[in-house]
């Protein structure tokens, strides 16, 4: 027995009722008829009083947004929502239509989607509507590319260009047109239109199981809104290709339900998400579909990308094009209240759709803004920042497994390697010492270029905390105020990331080199022995992590019964802090040399 689907519902026989009241809460514009399954405009005796022609849609439910979400200004009077995947009762229809028919001169346009039950009921309800003195005419959507042949008895189903067709007839009857001018140009632009779909995975039923099967690997083209069968299964492939699949299906001139495209021709493209769909995918698919028009030479005059017709969660898309010409950009364009209709953001002005060319992105350039530069420094230091550098990162490197394994308590184990990638970073743009392709006589754009290659190598919270830290320190080293440097570092850290001295972070490390950097500057301590302390006192606030309770960072969400061991994170500080001091220990410096560094 096939495993029933979760839904979030209350009871089945009762989820489409349930749906409809949720959509007139949301939306007081709309109402329900009452003792039907009808969603109709507030304003629908105004409509009828001054001899609008009134639109009326509608099916099987599980389309949603359709075709309740088109109901206003501008779109749809009413829509009739069937059972799920169930045609609507003739009796429903027919209550709609006497709501917005009666005594209504402009007469009723009927959309309805090419399926049996759809044509069966809707005819009923107009032959009826007809008898009572209504208005009707019924216009038929069928334009789907997917069926190689017209010679079927079914014919070719209504897919997501109904809304196109909801939009055009909204915008005609706003403007006063008559029904028969809606009728004649909305049937042509089914007869220039086109969709074909595509699943990666089937839909279920409220209170059943998958409606088919496919394979992790495979997906399907051509199915209904239903779930019915489609016209070939293949290998999941990439969107690019899923794409030129698509609309090579739709154009092709073997098939008998093919739409013509050729170079030049003016088109509206609708991606639909078919209801399971990422918005991430999503906008993939439009990426490549409008790349694919557009190297074919035809114009993509209009583009609308959302959830238009879906079926239930069906993983999958539906690419449609409509031939365009001024007067159905012009009702394309129209503005409606219907909840549903996605209208794209153009910019001031803009009245036709193209596709953006990218905006240049504003760099920072040290070497253009020379009053922002800092003071160079002495050749000599320069060669000792160089040397501290390349040891800090070649010690970081050797120590990737360390900080790996540390990292598995309460990461996912990659800490080294995170470290690893910005220090070969560092040191690829170090380049030698002869000739460094840093810039290590000037603190203070160097800080800057240091920060940027963390923030690109590194990745994730590790590469963005040591970003801020240089950045934040850059200002000091203007005037070369190290200490100062150092403080404001720590300090944007524990602003923008949230941690504070002892939360079990790579902070406590960083507190402790500045809390020993300082209290050796207060009492004169020298300079060497002011090294030992501060990498002393920089490894024990590392080790004592391992005894704190995690209060921030991802080790905040581990049990403390998992922490046996000291933060990676302040580890790392430990190793190149040390490093550092190590460098500056080999070297004799001179009294302003070691003023400069500690003070």
């Amino acid at each position: 027995m096939a495993e029933i689907s979760k839904k979030i519902i209350n009871e089945v026989d009762s989820c489409v009722d349930d749906c409809l009241e949720g959509i007139v809460a949301c939306n007081p514009g709309l109402k329900l008829l009452e003792g039907h399954r009808v969603v109709i405009r507030a304003d629908v005796g105004e409509l009828r009083a001054a001899g609008k022609v009134c639109l009326i849609s509608g099916g099987g439910s599980g389309h949603e947004p359709a075709h309740a979400g088109y109901v206003g200004k501008g779109m749809l009077t009413a829509a009739v929502a069937g059972a799920v995947f169930s045609s609507p009762p003739p009796d429903s229809i027919l209550a709609a239509i006497r709501a917005a028919g009666k005594d209504n001169p402009g007469g009723i346009l009927l959309i309805v989607k090419n399926y049996t039950g759809d044509k069966l009921n809707f005819g009923i309800a107009s032959e009826r509507a007809k008898t009572e003195g209504i208005l009707v005419e019924m216009i038929v959507v069928g334009e789907d590319c997917a069926l190689t042949t017209q010679d079927k008895t079914a014919g070719r189903r209504g897919l997501c260009g109904t809304v196109l067709i909801h939009k055009i007839a909204g915008a005609m009857a706003e403007a006063n047109k008559s029904l028969m001018e809606i009728l004649r140009v909305t049937r042509f632009a089914v007869a220039n239109m086109g969709t074909i779909g595509l699943s990666l995975s089937p839909c279920s039923l409220p209170g059943f199981g998958p409606t088919f099967n496919l394979a992790a690997d495979e997906m399907e083209l051509g199915l209904g809104i239903h779930g019915e069968a489609g016209v070939r299964r293949m290998k999941l492939t990439s969107a690019k290709e899923i794409v030129r699949i698509m609309f090579d299906h739709m154009t092709d001139v073997n098939t008998g339900t093919h739409l013509e495209l050729k170079t030049g021709d003016q088109v509206c493209l609708v991606v639909n998400n078919l209801g399971g769909t990422s918005m991430l995918e999503l906008n993939i698919v439009a990426k490549e579909a409008v790349n694919y028009l557009e190297n074919l030479g035809v114009q993509v005059d209009r583009m609308y990308c959302g959830v238009f017709m879906t079926s239930l969660d069906m993983s999958g898309v539906s690419l449609t094009l409509l031939h365009l010409d001024s007067l159905l950009k012009k009702y394309l364009d129209a503005t409606s209240s219907a909840f549903a209709w996605m209208k794209p953001m153009l910019g001031n002005d803009m009245m036709e759709r193209i596709t953006p060319d990218k905006l240049p992105a504003i760099e920072y350039n040290i070497n253009q803004l020379e009053d922002m530069e800092g003071d160079t420094i002495d050749p000599e230091l320069a060669k000792i920042i160089y040397e501290a550098l390349h040891r800090m990162c070649t010690d970081l490197i050797d120590a990737e497994s360390r900080l790996n394994y540390l990292d598995t308590e309460a990461g996912d184990g990659d800490c080294g390697t995170t470290h690893k990638r910005g220090a070969e970073s560092i040191l690829e743009q170090l380049g030698p010492a002869e000739s460094p392709g840093l810039p290590v006589s000037c603190p203070h754009d160097l800080i800057l270029k240091l920060a940027k290659i963390v923030e690109q190598s590194m990745g994730g919270s590790s590469g963005a905390l040591y970003s801020l830290f240089l950045s934040a320190s850059a200002p000091a080293l203007r005037m070369n105020d190290w200490l100062t440097a150092f403080q404001q570092g720590i300090a944007a850290m524990s602003r923008y990331g949230g941690a504070e001295q002892g939360d079990r972070t790579m902070l406590d490390a960083l507190f402790a080199a500045h809390s020993s950097m300082v209290k050796c500057v207060a009492t004169c301590l020298p300079f060497d022995q002011s090294l030992e302390s501060i990498i002393k006192e920089t490894e024990a606030a590392a080790q004592a992590t391992e005894k704190m309770r995690a209060q921030a960072g991802r080790a905040s969400y581990v049990s403390v019964d998992r922490l046996n061991h000291p933060d990676p994170g302040a580890v790392a500080v430990s190793i190149w802090i040390k490093s550092i001091a190590e460098v500056l220990k080999q070297h004799k410096l001179s009294a302003s040399f070691q003023a400069a560094i500690v003070e």
